[in-house]
């Protein structure tokens, strides 16, 4: 805003403009940087690797998950068409007496999420934890018949 038209030329006016034109600038900042929410999610998903495969008749997503237990994963389907493979590894009890002398092992919540083609069936999905491997299988819908051509009668008049 300037504030010459209205007679004020004034360098205390100037402080005073200036002033007010920062707090803009840097409210303008805030609303454009991620949310906490966005930021975790987003580390969530780069932390869990996945393999993704094409068969004939369906899709498969390989996704590692040592020391999970089933009840630890969630695999969700949202807006008929995103795969959503979620879940949290949990830090184990402490014992008393035990500390730890190096932390390696990833714990917190993981995710991932993946668009499914529209040939995917989201009716037909699986799900296997076995050995610490999470296979997720979603069969395809089977491809549309081509349309036969309608006969019509013709009639004579």
């Amino acid at each position: 805003m300037d504030i010459r038209f209205l007679g004020f030329d004034a360098p205390l006016m100037h402080t005073l403009h200036n002033m007010l034109d920062a707090d803009d600038a840097d409210n303008n900042k805030t609303m454009s940087a991620p949310t906490r929410t966005y930021v975790r999610d987003a580390r969530a998903m780069a932390a869990t690797p996945a393999d993704v495969k094409e068969y004939p008749n369906s899709y498969v997503f390989v996704i590692d998950m040592p020391g999970l237990k089933s009840g630890d994963i969630k695999v969700q389907v949202e807006d008929d068409n995103v795969l959503i493979i979620s879940g949290e590894r949990k830090r184990e009890e402490e014992k008393e007496g035990v500390k730890y002398v190096r932390m390696e092992r990833r714990i917190g919540k993981f995710m991932r999420k993946f668009s499914l083609p529209e040939n995917a069936n989201t009716d037909k999905i699986t799900a296997v934890c076995q050995d610490g491997v999470l296979t997720v299988t979603v069969e395809k819908l089977p491809p549309p018949e081509p349309k036969k051509p309608k006969t019509i009668e013709v009639k004579i008049a």
